[in-house]
């Protein structure tokens, strides 16, 4: 048996030096990849996953595209990725081939939870329908109308009534700013708002962060979510973050599912409340299910919760190292607002500079949060290479908003981009904040209105400082580490005095 035992373990480990090898030699000869962009060499079995000169991305994609061009290859495992990098490529894909680059990839972590229901279905055809009934149900409680204004300033009252009770002491914005975001989507979904101290949602929205995160670093070398979405089947057998991510996450749909049963013994289809009784109606007529309801409302908050209160925390951290700028937005909204009621979306229009500031923090804003993969719907013939049918495409949108032959300051935060030489605002092709083509966010609107909103309410009232000085790190590592809560980003909301 000693003998046996040596010639199995001679035998595992001729196997173990061989697969590398056949790996390999299958990889170099595969005429599709010869085809594809160029890109790092990939480790066997592993792809470009661990190598930390390539990923994550946001790190390297502007030495990578130096290397290779605005158009290189990663490989995820045995998967290769079609990257996409500076203006030109990415407009051209998106806008300019926005039917051969309109797919969306297989996220294992998404199917895992979402078993393929919602409107980020890799169904096209269910995509489609559900994604625009949600657009004009949206519209319909008013997305881009004024009652929606009307709950986002409500909001920020609340918002702004919670800050002042701070007298003096720190506070840190990501919770608080994500329970005000995802109220604005509870009051269209489900009709109602939840109070700061309710602790069962804070864990509920804990929660979409969580697995928004996950489910995002698509790719990043090291994390629970890249390395699930690359090997999700060996993931499935092992604990880990991502069991806990999953799990947490059944928690909100089992809180979506409470609310739709309620919202099914109360219904009226003459009087639609919300988001929930409108799909109830329509479901009578159509083939969607429960589940479909469940995935869309909890997709809803993914979406429209966690980027917009994220984008907002970034542009308090920005404001804070820029106080002049912070003053000269206050100045504006003094002059067209004033201090006796709240701003509007109509005041918009004539507060060009506060615009402006709010576009190009959107611009200067990088995140580890890739941007969701598109995918080559067909084989194409794509600016000299050809992508297979089915190659997930990441399309850089940071590496767009930093192109310097876009922008005249790209490495710096200059609210001139977009104003023209009379003052104005003024819009910018290359400005992609929401993405842009067939699979544009679909909550644009909206997270417009509470982006000016909820920004200009809070400087109408308070003037933020950072609480503690990290001079250590720059402006970017400092976003990351508060983005992920490595460290507390901790702000003073020193009340303005209110001028007569």
């Amino acid at each position: 048996t000693v003998r046996m035992d040596a010639g199995s373990a001679g035998l595992l480990v001729s196997l173990l030096l061989l697969l590398p090898i056949l790996w390999f030699l299958a990889w170099s000869s595969d005429k599709k990849r010869s085809r594809l962009p160029p890109g790092p060499a990939p480790w066997p079995i592993l792809g470009n996953l661990w190598q930390k000169d390539v990923l994550p991305l946001y790190k390297h994609y502007e030495k990578l595209s130096s290397t290779y061009g605005p158009i290189f290859t990663v490989w995820l495992g045995l998967k290769p990725v079609v990257v996409l990098c500076g203006y030109k490529a990415v407009k051209d894909a998106l806008v300019g081939h926005s039917e051969e680059f309109g797919g969306r990839p297989q996220i294992p972590l998404l199917m895992q939870l979402s078993k393929d229901y919602g409107f980020v279905s890799n169904n096209e055809k269910k995509w489609r329908e559900l994604r625009r009934f949600t657009l004009s149900t949206l519209r319909d409680f008013g997305m881009g109308k004024n009652s929606m204004s009307q709950k986002v300033q409500q909001e920020a009252q609340h918002l702004v009534e919670l800050l002042a009770k701070l007298e003096g002491n720190a506070f840190e914005p990501m919770t608080t700013f994500r329970h005000a975001v995802s109220n604005v989507i509870c009051s269209v979904v489900f009709g109602s708002r939840y109070s700061y101290s309710d602790v069962a949602f804070l864990e509920l929205l804990n929660a979409v962060g969580n697995y928004v995160r996950c489910s995002c670093l698509w790719g990043q070398r090291g994390s629970e979510g890249g390395v699930y979405n690359t090997f999700p089947s060996i993931m499935d057998r092992l604990p880990g973050p991502h069991k806990r991510v999953l799990a947490d996450c059944q928690k909100l749909k089992e809180h979506i599912q409470e609310k739709v049963q309620f919202h099914q013994l109360t219904l009226d289809s003459s009087s639609p409340r919300d988001y929930i009784d409108c799909f109830l109606i329509r479901a009578e007529k159509t083939m969607y299910s429960h589940q479909d309801l469940i995935m869309s409302v909890f997709n809803l908050f993914g979406a429209g919760t966690v980027t917009t209160s994220n984008t907002l925390v970034f542009f308090l951290l920005m404001l804070a190292k820029h106080p002049h700028i912070q003053a000269k937005v206050q100045e504006e909204i003094d002059a067209v607002v004033g201090p006796g009621r709240a701003p509007s979306t109509e005041d918009k229009l004539r507060m060009p500079y506060t615009n402006a500031v709010i576009h190009e923090l959107q611009r200067f804003h990088k995140s580890r949060i890739e941007n969701f993969p598109r995918m080559a719907t067909r084989d194409v013939l794509f600016r000299g290479y050809t992508i297979p049918e089915g190659t997930p495409v990441i399309p850089v949108l940071s590496s767009v908003h930093s192109d310097p032959t876009q922008w005249e300051n790209p490495g710096k935060v200059d609210p001139t981009h977009f104003l023209d030489e009379k003052g104005e605002f003024r819009k910018r092709e290359a400005f992609m904040a929401f993405s842009a083509g067939k699979r544009m966010c679909p909550g644009e609107a909206l997270a417009r209105i509470e982006l000016f909103l909820f920004l200009t309410t809070l400087l109408q009232s308070f003037t933020f400082q950072l609480a503690t000085e990290h001079s250590e790190l720059d402006l970017f590592s400092l976003w990351l580490q508060m983005e992920r809560r490595a460290i507390p980003g901790k702000f003073f909301a020193l009340p303005r005095p209110v001028s007569s």
